[in-house]
């Protein structure tokens, strides 16, 4: 007997029923997303990891994880102010614990006092706690040298990701020809490409330039519109400063060019400003959109649109796990404001931990209060390392033969550039794997280093790089930059 919902089994008489949801009858958009920073060989690392642990023989003791942007599980210390708060504010009974200095108890008392019923458990409301939001408003007031900010065009988000995939859903319409294109960098976060495949949306690829230290150049964004005008509807442009997985750091010229284009263009801008404390190169400083905007006068910062986005994971707090971030919204029209509170009420609210440490970072220790100096200390010994791993991942890379490596301006990444031999090049395509994804898997293999492979982030045709975080602590950071020296001379060696 045959039934469309499965198949008569003859042993036991029962029917053996087809799942309802397979690989052919899923979402076909979420098929299509590809998200390297956690890819296969992640996965890969984390099965060596257990393989050592029972014991198994490798040619390494150690797994090194450089792969993803993850502070805290790489060695950075926590800001002890922020934890301290956020402590007393999970258990306000040790309020009265003299262990606690006076500032971080007065700060607890304010974020619950605007928590429903004094506590940290409750909901918030979907934008996010309205006293949170006015301090974010003051922090982006001072930073960029009192532009006015209204904390009516904040929204408190799950980390920056949600956020930007906010954004886009916002974005995104249309058929066919018709059919909404967004501008990413190449290389490029892959959040980005991975949010456009799950709405169905076009991704218009535009390069940075490479020889000029990941630069941005306009014609270059120009010619990547003027195609993709042939096959979709582009509205959006999305812009990494500084750079991931790059590291450049965009100069105030540059920012303009970019907004004029936008303006000229009719593009919504997206503005991903979560490294912004994470600048090291001399002769660069970070410049925020919002800021360059208003300075360009009313005839831009009365209309571009534009979505900024802030961040706790990254900068000297490093507090990915709470995944707290914000949003600053300029010039939407206003029925398009109410349709995005509406797509964040049905998710509630942001986990309110997370938005007791945005409130928190934009609001630290200030002069004269008990917690500033140990916070400042702290602060500046963080962003200071940093700068010097910056300084050094490109030094020793640069050493090597085959690799080349562009400064590391800002944010948390090297992303060198890497010659494949052509014997390398044919066995990986023959197992119809990307050349560079061979390389990494080959490194994890043999040294136990765990890099993404350039092809997960996008790259110039014929070219190959690896992504690599300099968080890792500085001894540690030694041995994987002289592994990944060692490694590159032995490969280049077998396969020429």
């Amino acid at each position: 007997v045959h039934h469309a919902s499965g198949r008569h089994d003859e042993k036991n008489g029962m029917m053996s029923r087809a799942k309802v949801l397979t690989i052919d009858t899923m979402n076909p958009t979420v098929k299509k997303v590809e998200y390297a920073v956690r890819g296969p060989i992640v996965a890969r690392a984390v099965e060596l990891e257990r393989e050592l642990s029972e014991g198994m023989k490798k040619p390494f003791s150690e797994v090194i994880k450089a792969n993803i942007g993850d502070a805290h599980a790489m060695g950075q210390q926590p800001i002890t102010f922020f934890r301290q708060v956020l402590a007393l504010c999970s258990y306000p009974e040790l309020l009265s614990d003299s262990t606690f200095p006076e500032d971080a108890k007065s700060r607890a008392c304010s974020i619950l006092n605007s928590c429903g019923g004094n506590s940290m458990g409750s909901y918030s409301p979907s934008q996010g706690i309205e006293s949170v939001r006015q301090d974010v408003a003051r922090y982006i007031e001072r930073r960029d040298g009192g532009v006015p900010c209204d904390p009516d065009n904040i929204y408190l988000t799950t980390g920056a990701s949600d956020g930007i995939v906010t954004m886009l859903k916002l974005l995104v319409c249309g058929e066919g020809a018709t059919r909404a294109g967004v501008m990413i960098s190449i290389p490029q976060y892959p959040l980005y490409s991975a949010a456009l495949a799950e709405l169905g949306a076009v991704q218009i690829n535009y390069y940075l330039n490479e020889e000029k230290f990941w630069s941005l150049d306009i014609s270059e964004l120009q010619r990547a519109l003027d195609e993709a005008r042939l096959y979709c509807n582009p509205r959006a442009l999305c812009i990494i400063n500084p750079g991931n997985p790059t590291g450049q750091v965009q100069s105030r010229e540059c920012i303009e060019d970019v907004i004029r284009f936008a303006a000229q263009e009719r593009l919504f801008l997206m503005a991903d400003e979560v490294y912004q404390d994470n600048v090291y190169a001399e002769g660069c400083q970070f410049h925020s959109f919002k800021k360059v905007l208003f300075e360009m006068g009313p005839e831009y910062s009365e209309t571009v649109e534009l979505a900024s986005f802030h961040s706790t994971s990254k900068c000297y707090m490093g507090e990915c796990g709470f995944r707290g971030g914000y949003m600053e919204i300029i010039n939407m029209d206003d029925d398009v404001k109410a349709q995005l509170t509406k797509l964040l009420s049905v998710r509630l609210c942001p986990p309110v931990p997370g938005q007791a440490l945005m409130d928190l970072v934009v609001n630290p220790p200030q002069p004269g209060e008990p917690s500033y100096e140990r916070f400042i200390k702290e602060r500046t010994a963080t962003l200071s390392t940093l700068a010097e791993k910056a300084k050094l991942t490109e030094q020793v890379l640069n050493t090597v033969q085959g690799i080349s490596c562009n400064p590391v301006q800002g944010a948390m990444y090297s992303f060198p550039r890497i010659t494949i031999p052509e014997k390398a090049v044919k066995e990986a395509t023959d197992m119809g794997q990307q050349p560079d994804m061979f390389y990494c898997m080959k490194m994890l293999e043999e040294t136990g280093i765990c890099l993404v492979p350039g092809s997960g982030f996008g790259q110039r045709e014929g070219t190959y790089h690896f992504r690599m975080t300099i968080l890792p602590r500085t001894d540690k950071l030694k041995i994987l930059l002289n592994k990944v020296q060692e490694f590159h001379l032995k490969f280049t060696q077998q396969y020429s």
